[in-house]
């Protein structure tokens, strides 16, 4: 009597679902790829930028091409000069106008922050809390703007050149790179602009005039001011008086 032998059945998967895998497996390679590139490059170029001048920052680029579209002279005057050759008053100024805590604090200064949260919940017309390590990071690495992905990035520039460039050289990027009137960049460009004289000479009351507009340097004038940013130049040259030495 013959016996029947019935052959196993072999399941296979659809290839739909491999094709599936397949193209997830990908598509996180890729991710790990571009999230690994990201950190290389950024810590690459945080690295370069601790011995070598900044020649061109995003906002410098989109002013540009602002003024281009809207039919205006694309203004650009950006000179770098060492934080040798910057006026301590200009230094002071900053700190006295910007960031009270700069040469105490990692980067952040988290009392301002909490401060400037809480105005905006109320919705008050407020200073910013960004530090001038916040500044930076934002204005030689990234864009303007007040997403929580542009804010996050502010925040890991950050901590990469508190500590990889530490607070002088943090000074020095700060003062030859942030916008000091429409279309100018950096303290000497604004000393040769405002006062027709290099920054190396600048007195407490012009460097209080330059640091009382940075909040928004197209808007208001550092020389002829209105009665509003006088006031911020009185304020500021009373707190140079208690900034002290300054020892990075």
């Amino acid at each position: 009597m013959g016996v029947k032998v019935t052959p196993k059945k072999t399941t296979k998967r659809p290839a739909k679902k491999q094709n599936s895998n397949a193209t997830s497996s990908k598509l996180k390679l890729f991710i790990v790829k571009l999230i690994l590139w990201f950190f290389g490059l950024s810590i690459f170029f945080v690295v370069v930028f601790k011995f070598v001048p900044v020649p061109l920052t995003p906002l410098m680029v989109i002013r540009i091409i602002e003024n281009k579209t809207s039919g205006k002279d694309a203004v650009f005057s950006h000179d770098w000069e060492p934080l040798e050759n910057i006026s301590m008053n200009l230094q002071k100024a900053v700190i006295a106008s910007e960031d009270g805590l700069f040469l105490k604090h990692s980067g952040f200064d988290f009392s301002a922050m909490q401060k400037a949260y809480k105005n905006n919940e109320r919705g008050r017309r407020i200073k910013g809390g960004s530090t001038i390590s916040q500044q930076t990071a934002k204005n030689v690495f990234l864009w303007q703007g007040r997403s929580y992905i542009r804010k996050g990035l502010e925040a890991y520039f950050t901590v990469l050149i508190e500590f990889i460039w530490g607070k002088e050289r943090i000074m020095e990027v700060y003062l030859n790179s942030i916008e000091m009137g429409d279309g100018i960049y950096g303290a000497q460009a604004a000393s040769q602009y405002w006062y027709r004289k290099d920054c190396t000479s600048l007195t407490p009351i012009q460097a209080a005039g330059i640091a009382a507009i940075l909040p928004n340097p197209r808007k208001y004038k550092a020389t002829s001011s209105s009665s509003y940013i006088n006031g911020r130049k009185s304020k500021i040259v009373k707190i140079m008086r208690t900034v002290g030495t300054v020892k990075y």
